[in-house]
């Protein structure tokens, strides 16, 4: 059974997203028959990378908030955070366009790493306060999952992998996709945002019992046909 995830790599919400799913799959009967599928998403695809702004005084400037709003603001993001045993340094955190980390990302997904890309991209922004932004870093984080160097410096210098970023966004504006994160489970079932652990734990369940049905073959009443053929090259035309 497949979910696949929208999110940005920027996002606090899709980090704490992210572990919330995990330990619902943590206890999840069928967790070995699930696929976990990483969509790029873009929340600020115009964003000016600029290490030497912090991240209060760019949301401050953006939303229109005050430093002690944004502060107070960020502070409940952290305790969100730590509540999920994820470490938020954002008085660290580099604002950076995260294009190149997605192509990075879908790189990641093609030799079936995404989540670790993830992952690993998620920590270097979060707590470790990396610009996502810059070829080195994404270069030195791409080798730390098991990318090929060679390969991989071959994606940052060009704009390889960038169809498929647009791709992802153009899907998630098709089917409705107004925030992240955004999970579709075996795309009948979406939970948007970082969810309660239980919300997941019911949308799995609900997810797998229409994932099994589906996997059932067809039955029909059975009655007598005339004018057919069986495997056994045997035709009867009464």
């Amino acid at each position: 059974m497949k979910i696949e995830i929208w999110s940005d790599v920027m996002c606090p919400f899709c980090y704490i997203g992210k572990r919330r799913l995990e330990a619902s799959l943590a206890k999840f009967e069928h967790r070995d028959k699930v696929e976990i599928v990483w969509k790029s998403f873009l929340l600020n695809p115009d964003l000016k990378t600029n290490p030497d702004q912090s991240t209060l005084d760019y949301l401050s400037a953006s939303k229109g908030w005050s430093k002690s709003q944004t502060e107070q603001i960020l502070s409940q993001v952290v305790e969100m955070a730590n509540n999920e045993g994820l470490t938020y340094h954002m008085d660290k955190t580099v604002v950076a366009n995260a294009k190149n980390a997605h192509r990075v990302l879908q790189f990641a997904k093609a030799l079936r790493l995404g989540d670790s890309m993830k992952e690993r991209l998620f920590k270097a922004y979060f707590t470790e306060g990396a610009n996502i932004d810059d070829t080195a870093t994404l270069q030195r984080l791409g080798e730390e999952v098991g990318l090929d160097r060679e390969d991989l410096k071959d994606v940052l210098a060009s704009d390889q992998f960038i169809e498929k970023v647009n791709g992802d966004i153009q899907e998630a504006i098709q089917i409705g996709v107004r925030g992240v994160p955004f999970f579709v489970f075996d795309n009948k079932f979406a939970i948007s945002g970082a969810q309660a652990v239980e919300t997941f734990d019911q949308t799995l369940t609900k997810a797998w019992e229409k994932y099994m049905e589906s996997q059932q073959p067809l039955k029909f009443e059975s009655q007598e046909i005339n004018n057919s053929c069986d495997l056994e090259g045997n035709c009867n035309n009464d």
